[in-house]
């Protein structure tokens, strides 16, 4: 099982980024997907979701910035970045959970760095 994250950088406040995470041997259409991050200093959170039916979950601290997206043919994750804020700087990392099976695969983290 991989999960292989790509498209973090630098770039300026009020800017946009997609991120993007690939996945190989799951059945990535079963899984529930999602994008979490880790500020220096700070624990991990939830980022945002998506259910293997579609049902998403968004932090307060991005909705409305942030966008996440799966496409099951492909087997990739998204999450789409606008109007990006310094203190969205951190590592993200892509994961792919059942959690009625406790079953759970990660990402590495790609790091984001946002400008003021």
């Amino acid at each position: 099982v991989q999960l292989q994250a790509s498209g973090g950088g630098l770039v300026q406040a009020g800017g946009s980024l997609r991120l993007s995470c690939a996945a190989s041997g799951i059945m990535f259409s079963a899984f529930t997907v999602g994008w979490y991050r880790q500020a220096p200093g700070k624990q991990r959170e939830l980022v945002a979701d998506m259910s293997s039916s579609g049902n998403t979950n968004v932090a307060d601290s991005v909705k409305g910035r942030f966008t996440i997206s799966r496409d099951n043919v492909k087997n990739t994750m998204y999450l789409q970045m606008n109007s990006l804020k310094p203190e969205d700087t951190a590592d993200y990392y892509c994961s792919a959970r059942i959690s009625t099976w406790g079953v759970s695969y990660w990402g590495q983290g790609t790091l984001v760095t946002v400008s003021s």
